[in-house]
């Protein structure tokens, strides 16, 4: 039989005191252990408080990013509005203002009394020069294409389709010029179109 399963002697006092000195060990140790969970634990509520403070001011801050941006968005919405209201008002103050003096020189060649036909003819061409020029300022052009031109289907409409000599698809006359503004059609050319030569 071993001394440490050999029964205590309470008589014997070396016995004892070491049996008691066991005991102390033992008691500190577990008061240790007790005492390092709650450490643990703290330690442990902290870094999560640090990490929840942390992703906190993360959300404030992405919230407000967020509305900035929102605010930043309907600022640059209100101002494309303001601009597209704009370009319509003084896009068509521009090209009224362009066709004012027009009018006027129509309306003094009508004023005047007893002219001759080369004097008419003289006004009316000069009104005209007025007009195209009017028209060139506020990029409206003309679209006139010529005999024997390819019939293009973005700019011509074809009213008819005649026999002629001219190879298929091209423009035989024109009935009307047609016009674009800044590129974009306003009014097709109305032509007329060959089918072809004709049969013999």
């Amino acid at each position: 039989m071993s001394k440490q399963n050999e029964p205590l002697d309470p008589k014997d006092d070396k016995q004892v005191a070491k049996a008691s000195e066991s005991a102390d060990e033992v008691l500190s140790e577990g008061e240790g252990a007790a005492d390092a969970e709650p450490a643990v634990e703290l330690e442990s509520a902290e870094a999560l408080a640090a990490k929840l403070e942390e992703a906190q001011a993360q959300v404030a801050q992405y919230y407000e990013e967020l509305l900035r941006a929102k605010a930043e968005t309907e600022n640059i919405r209100r101002r494309a509005q303001d601009d597209v209201a704009k370009a319509r008002k003084f896009g068509i103050e521009s090209f009224a203002e362009s066709l004012v003096p027009v009018k006027d020189s129509l309306e003094a060649a009508l004023g005047l009394k007893d002219q001759s036909p080369e004097a008419w003819q003289s006004g009316v061409e000069a009104t005209l020069k007025q007009l195209v020029g009017a028209f060139e300022r506020n990029q409206l052009k003309e679209v006139a294409p010529a005999e024997g031109d390819k019939f293009d289907p973005n700019l011509h409409q074809a009213i008819s389709s005649v026999p002629s000599d001219l190879p298929e698809g091209a423009v035989v006359q024109m009935l009307q010029k047609g016009y674009t503004i800044a590129d974009r059609v306003l009014r097709p050319a109305l032509v007329a179109v060959s089918s072809g030569k004709p049969a013999q």
